[in-house]
């Protein structure tokens, strides 16, 4: 599906039991991971030794989770639960009957692709060490909402800004269309137009 190389295999099969033991978790979490997941594998292992690109500052291997589900969602807790039992950054893959879904976290914040045909997840593992390319995948996965280039830091910073204008936004539009009184209405699309000149700073 991903097209990586046979020498980065590992197609093992996670216990569930084994995250558990990892990571303390909250009865609420053991239980969605029960009733949410049908079985973890963990599908490939990128480092020096699999592929021969050097290891980054941050990123010494990626380990990338197939993950196999009961329903066509899943709690970003579950994720952020295995995360954090694995000292390695992870690249989720999510599957539902023949469709799946990457995810990736950076910065404390997971990205997601949109749910595609398994023959059409296709996503491009390029840079010089393991950082650049854990940076790459996350700037796929995240459909253009980290850019390109510099600091893969700031860009999520400067992403989660623009989320929280968008919402505010989008709140403000509501309260517009429901306003009765003139001034008020002034009032709030003054409000509204800064919000916007505010959200185009963060394009």
């Amino acid at each position: 599906m991903l097209g990586l190389p046979r020498s980065t295999e590992v197609n093992r099969r996670i216990a569930k039991e084994k995250l558990y033991a990892n990571v303390s978790l909250t009865s609420q979490v053991r239980d969605i991971i029960k009733e949410q997941i049908e079985s973890v594998v963990w599908r490939n292992k990128l480092a020096d030794s699999t592929i021969g690109v050097s290891p980054g500052e941050a990123v010494t291997e990626i380990q990338v989770f197939e993950v196999h589900l009961r329903q066509r969602d899943l709690d970003k807790r579950v994720l952020t639960a295995i995360a954090k039992a694995i000292p390695y950054k992870i690249l989720f893959v999510l599957r539902f009957g023949d469709e799946a879904q990457a995810w990736i976290e950076v910065s404390s914040t997971f990205y997601r692709t949109d749910w595609l045909p398994l023959n059409k997840l296709t996503l491009r593992f390029e840079g010089l060490n393991l950082d650049a390319i854990y940076d790459n995948l996350a700037r796929q996965i995240a459909g253009g909402r980290l850019g390109k280039e510099g600091d893969i830091d700031e860009a999520v910073d400067r992403d989660r800004e623009r989320q929280k204008l968008e919402r505010e936004i989008a709140a403000l539009e509501k309260k517009v269309s429901r306003e009765k009184q003139f001034n008020r209405q002034v009032e709030l699309n003054s409000e509204l137009r800064r919000l916007r000149v505010e959200l185009e700073g963060t394009l």
